[in-house]
């Protein structure tokens, strides 16, 4: 595994460096709103956004999500937190790396295809395998000072059926990041991504200022679901969908702290598990207005997230240890567990196979896939 993953790196390096700017897995392009209320930075590799600049209730800018000062660790970090990238070819989880098209429970058929394990020993296949869309390169196809747009082109990468070519462009207006995928097959396969966006509106400070053990639990969350995904012990679909009015530790449909019934949320997300990482199913498919909102009272940040996805996998980063960026007192402190909630716009997880569920998640010459997210921040009154 070593040895492949630095001979990827050099060849993406020269290769990069041979076709100009742009190409580099880890250049950086940066992108201001007219109104300089919001800047965002981001690297070839995985899309990623490495850098999200907002401005708290002082007029101070913040950077609220967390990351590398070294985005080459975004490639060769073993912990692989998958800090903002854009996740596919199929985000979050695939019972046993295996599915067949038509979909079937169990996968059955002339066509069952086998993606790489990667996660709870090998139960699994998370985030697209094991190099997903998240450690890809992506290439630069289009720049302006507000916008990038990236192609990347997964030609049956992971044992995936096909070719899928997908372009994502980044773009800031007055408050606002929004993120658009566009992505074609040229046979049946499954696309279901998201982008693994990490929070922390009070940029990893306390009200004090300073940099220490500040976590999101005084964060207050509205999810606008009451529905959510039964899941075994290693956050695997059963199959069943429950209602968050008989389990009040999941229930956000009124805003609340998320640490305001941390002490149940044992076990929620696995055994011995404390914290949130669970796919919640959106009530409408509501374009037009937030169906998930997150603020701060520290900061007096308020985001408001809009999407097309049909749900949200909300992760409160329960095994994260990673050294944080200088901005936000690293490398000395880590992003150490809840300093950070990742809210992951998505699909129904491992719908791949559910054919109970009735949902399509099969794209094909004639039927695209496509995406979109907007953050919206403001200021609380």
């Amino acid at each position: 595994m070593l040895s492949f993953r630095f001979k990827y790196m050099f060849v993406a390096a020269v290769v990069g460096r041979a076709l100009g700017n742009g190409v580099y897995p880890f250049d950086v392009t940066s992108i201001s709103a007219p109104d300089g209320s919001i800047t965002a930075k981001f690297v070839s590799i995985g899309a990623t956004l490495t850098e999200l600049w907002v401005k708290n209730k002082f007029g101070e800018a913040l950077d609220v999500v967390p990351g590398y000062d070294d985005n080459t660790k975004i490639y060769t970090d073993y912990g692989h937190p998958v800090f903002n990238s854009i996740v596919g070819r199929y985000a979050n989880r695939i019972m046993r790396g295996t599915f067949s098209i038509p979909i079937a429970s169990p996968p059955s058929g002339p066509h069952v295809y086998h993606i790489p394990t990667n996660n709870d020993m090998g139960q699994d296949t998370i985030h697209g395998g094991i190099y997903g869309w998240d450690r890809r390169n992506w290439t630069i196809s289009a720049r302006t000072p507000t916008s990038v747009t990236y192609q990347h082109i997964d030609n049956a990468d992971e044992h995936f059926p096909g070719t899928v070519v997908a372009y994502v462009t980044h773009s800031v207006a007055s408050g606002e990041l929004k993120t658009e995928v566009h992505a074609t097959a040229s046979e049946k396969t499954p696309i279901m991504l998201t982008q693994h966006v990490y929070w922390n509106l009070d940029a990893f400070r306390t009200q004090t200022g300073s940099w220490n053990n500040s976590n999101i639990l005084a964060h207050t969350l509205r999810i606008a679901s009451s529905r959510y995904l039964d899941v075994t012990s290693i956050n695997l679909p059963t199959g069943k969908i429950l209602n968050v009015g008989d389990a009040p530790v999941m229930d956000f449909r009124a805003p609340r702290t998320i640490g305001s019934r941390f002490s149940d949320a044992r076990g929620v997300c696995g055994p011995n598990c404390v914290g949130y990482d669970n796919c919640w199913i959106y009530d409408e498919a509501n374009k037009e207005q937030p169906r998930l909102s997150l603020w701060s009272d520290v900061s007096g940040i308020r985001l408001d997230v809009v999407s097309d996805s049909p749900a949200t996998q909300v992760y409160t980063a329960n095994g994260l240890s990673t050294p944080r960026k200088a901005v936000h007192g690293g490398p000395g402190l880590l992003y150490g567990p809840h300093s950070a909630v990742a809210i992951e716009q998505e699909g129904w997880v491992d719908a791949i196979n559910h054919p109970e569920w009735g949902v399509d998640q099969i794209y094909a010459p004639g039927k695209n896939f496509t995406w979109s997210t907007t953050y919206k921040f403001s200021l609380l009154v």
